[in-house]
């Protein structure tokens, strides 16, 4: 990734720094309008309360200059799965002016029908496999259920697609972290996880910072990730080929969802974890027990100790069974405590993509990916980093599973520029 300077506009000359309203108009006068999540809309768990990360949709980015676009080129996006936080169609791609959201698909028919109406796109499928088959779509948006993203990930890398994938990257399996990383090196398409942290105001911020020698190397680092489970949350269940309480979430092991944390030392610094000592804490909530769920998870929090690639220290938390534990933050510390005037802003975004839930990091995930491609580059949260985010909490897992246990982190480093 490019380290931006003083004189920029931009991180990349593709964004500009500007403040938009929810609806513009484009230069040839054409009233622009976009999709953004009503109040009402908004997901909520099984207590009623809104779920982690969209309590507030931003409507604007607020920077310097002005949205200035490079390219008409339209690219030709397919989307699988709008589930129970709408994902498919959160993120702006039927509204960013460089799409062309040719055909969505999700298992079941009527949230189908709800994500082609959301996406303003006629074209459905059954099944992502059968969506991956069309040879007009050159890239797809994976928002299905977290089980599901590696295979259909590589099944897409395969057959020529550009991929951006929700988190996680990979679903507790470290095979499956290989197999994903070697079919993108071999296919050479691009690939981008969605972490909604790395587009946080503070996080970017400190990226900015740590690109430019701000923090010099990391001490030491925080993520936490909060996100109470009393009951089950809802989830794709392949056995009744429903979202139900029986879905992939109920007992999910903490760690097997970390990058939401672990993204505030691996996208402040690009760099790795490399070995990782953690503890669970066995829950008093039923479904995180492990007789309780398919995974045979005992947890319900779980923390680990980071060695990092700097020799640096980071601490990553995950928990589903604290009621007064909410949300995603992060902090890091450097051996320097220099300021910078480097701008640290977010870029720009067009007039008709709104930076929506999650931090306002919708919008600019969405763009960085389509960027990525126009650009042929390699994006910031390449397979390298959302790998090296993912696998971490997989390890960690495991080291809670046996007291602690210091346990060496498989790395991932990719060249391509």
């Amino acid at each position: 990734m490019q380290r931006l300077k003083p004189e920029e506009m931009s991180r990349r000359n593709f964004f500009t720094r500007t403040g938009c309203g929810a609806v513009a108009l484009s230069t040839t006068g054409t009233v622009l309008t976009s999709t953004v999540l009503r109040a009402d809309d908004r997901p909520v768990d099984a207590g009623g309360r809104v779920i982690a990360g969209f309590e507030n949709n931003e409507q604007e980015t607020l920077a310097e200059g002005g949205w200035r676009p490079f390219s008409d080129r339209k690219i030709r996006i397919g989307i699988a799965g709008f589930g129970l936080c709408k994902f498919g169609a959160q993120f702006g791609f039927q509204d960013h002016p460089n799409v062309e959201v040719s055909a969505v698909t999700d298992l079941l028919p009527d949230r189908r029908a709800e994500l082609a109406k959301a996406c303003r796109c006629k074209k459905t499928y059954e099944s992502c496999e059968a969506m991956l088959d069309d040879d007009t779509i050159e890239a797809v948006y994976i928002a299905t259920d977290a089980p599901s993203h590696a295979n259909l990930a590589i099944k897409a890398l395969q057959r020529g697609k550009h991929v951006a994938s929700a988190v996680p990257a990979v679903f507790g399996s470290l095979e499956d972290a290989d197999r994903l990383f070697e079919v993108v090196k071999k296919t050479g398409q691009h690939y981008m996880m969605f972490e909604t942290s790395c587009f946080h105001k503070d996080l970017y911020a400190w990226h900015q910072q740590y690109e430019n020698g701000d923090f010099g190397k990391i001490v030491y680092s925080e993520g936490e990730y909060y996100h109470y489970f009393g009951q089950p949350l809802g989830g794709y269940n392949p056995q009744t080929r429903a979202v139900d309480k029986n879905g992939w979430r109920k007992g999910l092991p903490p760690q097997w969802y970390p990058t939401h944390a672990t993204a505030f030392y691996v996208g402040v610094t690009g760099q790795r974890f490399t070995e990782v000592s953690a503890l669970g804490n066995p829950s008093v909530v039923p479904h995180l027990q492990a007789k309780n769920n398919r995974y045979k998870n005992p947890f319900g929090s779980e923390v680990g100790l980071f060695r990092t690639t700097e020799e640096g220290m980071s601490r990553m938390a995950v928990s589903w069974d604290m009621p007064s534990a909410r949300g995603e933050q992060g902090r890091v510390y450097g051996q320097k405590d220099e300021k910078s005037l480097i701008p640290t802003v977010r870029p720009a975004l067009p007039p008709q993509v709104r930076g929506g839930s999650h931090g306002g990091s919708h919008g600019h995930l969405t763009s960085e990916f389509i960027d990525a491609i126009l650009r042929d580059r390699k994006p910031w949260i390449d397979v390298a980093q959302s790998l090296n985010m993912t696998v971490a909490g997989i390890v960690a897992h495991q080291s809670a599973l046996r007291d602690g246990e210091l346990m060496k982190i498989p790395q991932y480093i990719f060249e391509k520029s």
